[in-house]
């Protein structure tokens, strides 16, 4: 039996590594490794992907939630409602910018913001919405568009984890004001390196987003606001041109082997598989299901006194199944934000969550036989 990591990169690159190394030749031989057309070419097929008008690369999802903070003009004295179910940029960049964040607790399907939860937190300083499509499944985009309409607040979409995915029919990034997307390598559209974009269909915006990226500057060595060095490099660009061709059909696998995964896990006694909630097209970043915590299973092999979940993890690695936690603990509770004074307990259904989610290997080369070795062992170490 094979050890099975929770993602394999060398797969994909297998599959296309010709072409990508005949892309980063062309560039390398070009001369050209700062903008140019191969960067402009993919920011138009990439805003035509997500169906919005303009697309503007980054060099990371962090400074693209960043640089569309300060396009809206969000800054020292506002805040910002977003959730605690997340990795740390998404409340960085607020925080980098001025501003507050607001944490409000999530749905316990979906994992993402609690849409009910959002307008107790509105005060008269809000002045955004951040909600992040987690794990690749839409937040409720109706629900969030219609507080934002009638509270006068701008929407930005962290749509790190979830390009591709789709809410109403209507793919994540174009129903917002700005989305905010992250190539990181392990995203399903993944450069060899760091990148970023940031789309939106107002031209204003997006103007101010191309001179804030580039130092702040119209042109030549003219500056018209305090910017950032943000671009994405050529060889990048030339990368996720080729990347993107085959963008739906990763996803299309990673929806067949999260349907597997529902199929053989469903009647497993003592987890809870994750739910593709009504209105949501997942493109499955990541497949995470909770390990109930003791008192709300029986017959399993973890000792007490223990965390369960860090138990069958742990169980898992010795059987050879790599897996992950996202995230062990919420942002409310993390030390760098001691001083907004959220407590233990204040956000129940977050910190639940992060003592239970547990992912499993996900990426699109998975084989049919590789998830079975993941369930067999799944149920070993459940007992």
């Amino acid at each position: 039996m094979n050890n099975i990591p929770p993602l394999n990169l060398t797969r994909q690159y297998e599959m296309i590594g010709e072409e990508v190394s005949a892309a980063v030749q062309d560039v390398l031989t070009s001369g050209g490794y700062i903008g140019g057309p191969i960067v402009e070419s993919f920011e138009q097929q990439f805003a035509n992907y997500v169906g919005i008008e303009h697309g503007i690369a980054c060099n990371s999802g962090t400074d693209a939630l960043y640089l569309a903070l300060r396009a809206l003009q969000v800054g020292a004295g506002d805040e910002v409602i977003t959730t605690p179910f997340t990795f740390i940029a998404t409340a960085e960049a607020i925080a980098a910018v001025g501003a507050t964040p607001v944490f409000v607790d999530i749905d316990p399907q979906s994992f993402n913001l609690d849409v009910t939860q959002i307008e107790a937190a509105i005060t008269t300083r809000t002045k955004a919405i951040m909600p992040v499509h987690l794990f690749g499944q839409a937040a409720d985009m109706t629900a969030i568009m219609e507080i934002a309409q009638k509270r006068n607040l701008v929407v930005i979409e962290d749509c790190a984890q979830a390009v591709g995915a789709e809410w109403s029919g209507k793919k994540v990034g174009s129903i917002g004001h700005i989305g905010c997307f992250s190539f990181y390598p392990s995203k399903n559209l993944g450069a060899c390196g760091d990148g970023g974009a940031i789309t939106t269909k107002d031209s204003a915006i997006a103007a101010s987003l191309r001179i804030l990226r580039d130092h702040g500057r119209s042109s030549g060595y003219y500056h018209e606001v305090m910017g950032v060095n943000s671009r994405l490099d050529t060889i990048q660009a030339a990368i996720l041109r080729i990347k993107l061709r085959y963008l739906d059909q990763w996803n299309n696998a990673r929806r067949k082997i999260a349907e597997r995964y529902h199929q053989r896990l469903e009647p497993l006694p003592g987890i809870v598989i994750p739910q593709e909630v009504a209105g949501s097209h997942s493109v499955w970043n990541q497949y995470t299901i909770r390990i109930k915590e003791k008192g709300q299973q029986t017959n399993t092999k973890a000792s007490s006194g223990t965390c369960l979940r860090d138990e069958v993890r742990n169980q898992l690695q010795q059987l050879g199944i790599g897996s992950a936690v996202y995230y062990p603990l919420p942002l409310h509770l993390q030390p760098v934000y001691k001083d907004l004074g959220y407590q233990s307990g204040q956000l129940p259904i977050t910190e639940q969550a992060a003592h239970e989610v547990l992912s499993l290997p996900m990426f699109p080369e998975l084989t049919v036989e590789e998830q079975e070795q993941v369930v067999y062992a799944l149920k070993d170490c459940l007992g």
